[in-house]
């Protein structure tokens, strides 16, 4: 019987986070996958792609900016409760887009409507932020040894939600219409953090936080009985302000900011490619058009998702380093096919789309990797910033890449994937540099 009052193990603990950040992560396609519904009424009432681009990207707003301060927090509160706050805000923002679906859409949207669309996404995009919280929840619960794996399995299992509701969204779209589906999506979130409420559970030190122990004490017991290796000692401006300080924190924020943010803006951006550029509406699938786009979107974000969770425990037997070069090049390439996939070919550009996935799945695994290790006495504060502003990626590019279409017409859609090729060369400089650092 345990001397203290600690509830859980390892592995109920990385289930939990693990849940959070799935609920929440679904927000990244909380727009992107219903574009096509929006779109023309506002292009038709003097909106552009750029704008469109920057609706599709505003969850990814909020979910990237919250992250460091919300992960920071869990440094000196532990995940739950900054979990459970992102997942309550996510679901607000739900249920505002539920209210657009039945009243709005039917009376058609304009760009009167823009402004709501944008603060509704915003809140749902919440959930995303869920991501550095769980990071630091999970890093707790595990001896560095095992934080390789322990991290893969966690962003790799919680990345495959946009793609698992992509699918359902293809689905819902055509047998319930825009309503149905965000109801069914509101539905789930609001069951699913209930469920999370009773489960979630902090790492050892931070349930131990109440009794009435010195830090000697609940250091010896926590790291003898669940052999937690890493923390807490500091208040959130010091963990911030500690990681900040930190030189290669930044050098991680620009990886990740090719990587996720550049996976996130992908997964929200990749319907209304499909859709244009590759003429997908006039292949003779009928009504499920948007379908195949959305399915070609899930495709994206499980394969990339699922490297993620491969290439964590190949980074524990590797290292961080070797795992994201190999990614950045295999990123890079793939890029450079997407700008070659001009209109029509489709088949070279799912080939560069699978490409653009694996690289990004190895560098995402391969970053967080080198978290802990890089910023050991910081790794909340770390998480956020590496999280939040890497994450941020995924607000930039997809009205980025609505500009090119804008000033170069469907030939925007090819030429904009230079932007991954900008992205990955200066990835390979960093982690040059970053690998040189390390070894001195």
């Amino acid at each position: 019987m345990s001397e203290y009052n600690v509830k859980g193990t390892p592995a109920q603990g990385i289930f939990g986070a693990t849940l959070g950040f799935f609920l929440g992560f679904t927000a990244v396609v909380a727009l992107g996958a219903t574009a096509k519904f929006f779109r023309d009424g506002l292009l038709d009432s003097g909106g552009t792609e750029l704008l469109i681009g920057l609706m599709i990207a505003m969850p990814n707003l909020s979910g990237s900016l919250l992250r460091i301060p919300f992960a920071a927090w869990s440094d000196s509160v532990g995940g739950r409760k900054p979990m459970l706050i992102l997942l309550c805000l996510s679901i607000i923002g739900l249920f505002g887009l539920v209210l657009v679906g039945y009243i709005f859409f039917p009376l058609g949207i304009t760009m009167a409507h823009y402004p709501l669309l944008l603060f509704l996404g915003f809140l749902a995009g919440c959930g995303i932020a869920t991501f550095s919280v769980g990071i630091s929840q999970t890093s707790y619960w595990f001896p560095k040894e095992d934080q390789g794996k322990a991290l893969g399995i966690y962003a790799g299992i919680g990345n495959l939600a946009p793609g698992i509701f992509s699918i359902i969204m293809a689905i819902l779209l055509i047998l319930w219409g825009l309503g149905g589906s965000y109801l069914l999506w509101f539905i789930i979130l609001s069951i699913g953090t209930v469920i999370y409420y009773f489960i979630g559970l902090d790492a050892c030190s931070f349930q131990l936080e109440k009794e009435d122990l010195s830090s000697g004490e609940v250091i010896g017991y926590c790291s003898t009985e669940y052999g937690q290796e890493l923390f807490f000692t500091h208040k959130l401006k010091e963990s911030l302000s500690l990681s900040a300080h930190n030189w290669k924190t930044w050098l991680l924020v620009g990886l990740y900011f090719t990587s996720f943010g550049g996976f996130i803006g992908l997964a929200a951006w990749f319907p209304t490619y499909w859709l244009s550029l590759h003429n997908i509406s006039n292949i003779n699938l009928g009504g499920l058009n948007l379908s195949f786009a959305l399915l070609l979107t899930a495709t994206f974000i499980i394969l990339g998702s699922l490297i993620r969770v491969i290439s964590g425990p190949l980074a524990d037997k590797t290292s961080g380093i070797l795992i994201t070069t190999i990614g950045i090049f295999i990123l890079l390439i793939g890029a450079i096919i997407m700008i070659s996939a001009t209109a029509n070919f489709l088949i070279l550009a799912i080939t560069g789309m699978l490409l653009i996935a694996i690289g990004m799945g190895m560098v995402n695994a391969g970053v967080f990797k080198l978290v802990p290790k890089s910023v050991p006495d910081a790794v909340g504060g770390a998480a956020g910033w590496i999280g939040g502003l890497g994450a941020f990626g995924g607000f930039i590019i997809p009205p980025l890449l609505g500009y090119f279409v804008d000033v170069m017409d469907i030939a925007g859609y090819s030429f904009g994937f230079n932007v991954f090729v900008i992205l990955a060369l200066i990835s390979l400089g960093i982690i040059i540099v970053l690998k040189k650092k390390m070894e001195e």
